[in-house]
């Protein structure tokens, strides 16, 4: 059975929320633990045994340990492809993890840049416009995401919900703790309602005690 370790509203709610749809689809079952990120779990000398890096997520199948959400998904798509997690023609599959990949090794490091200043930054003054800039170019990113949903059909990469819907959902979250309104991006708002509105989705989050109200006005 597979194990996944999953961050309470991290990146690794896009397999999370994977594992649920193959589990309403095949039956297959899972497991999950928390990793309590804000405690500092992910350094502890158990969890760095699976994962050197200290990052969620992790999924853990038959001993074996495999790290980094893109080889994670790919790996869940091709162990139940009948979960239609990802198109079945070539070209179009590609097409779906070049939009993969764009969210997580652009969007998702504008994010951190903003969330982790100090990782980039020594002063406190340079970390204030690292975030400063950051916040602007998530905001890009994220108007970018609402362009391709004005072309969903219906969702970001054909006819079944993926990776990438999940994933545009953890980014609209995020998005309201470095200040952005939701509100502001309408089609992008209704699209992630529509995301959050599956009942897989809806388990995975449950399950992670998160919402979708993290948006708080100055």
């Amino acid at each position: 059975m597979m194990k996944l370790y999953y961050g309470p509203g991290a990146c690794s709610f896009v397999p999370h929320a994977a594992l649920e749809v193959i589990r309403a689809a095949t039956g297959a079952e899972f497991e999950t633990q928390t990793v309590k990120l804000h405690k500092g779990e992910q350094r502890t000398p158990e969890y760095l045994a699976l994962n050197p890096l200290g990052l969620v997520p992790v999924l853990v199948e038959e001993g074996r340990a495999l790290n980094q959400i893109l080889a994670i998904c790919d790996y869940l798509d091709r162990r139940h492809p009948q979960a239609g997690l990802l198109p079945t023609d070539a070209w179009a599959r590609a097409q779906a993890l070049s939009t993969f990949a764009w969210m997580n090794n652009t969007v998702h490091p504008t994010f951190t840049h903003f969330f982790r200043p100090a990782n980039f930054a020594e002063s406190e003054g340079a970390q204030g416009d690292v975030r400063a800039h950051a916040v602007v170019k998530y905001r890009e990113h994220l108007e970018r995401i609402q362009s391709m949903i004005a072309h969903a059909a219906p969702w970001l990469t054909g006819e079944k919900p993926s990776f990438t819907d999940f994933y545009a959902l953890v980014f609209l979250r995020w998005g309201g703790f470095a200040g952005i309104d939701p509100a502001t991006l309408p089609a992008y708002k209704a699209f992630v309602d529509r995301v959050a509105a599956l009942p897989a989705v809806a388990a995975a989050m449950a399950r992670e005690g998160i919402n979708l109200d993290t948006y708080k006005a100055a």
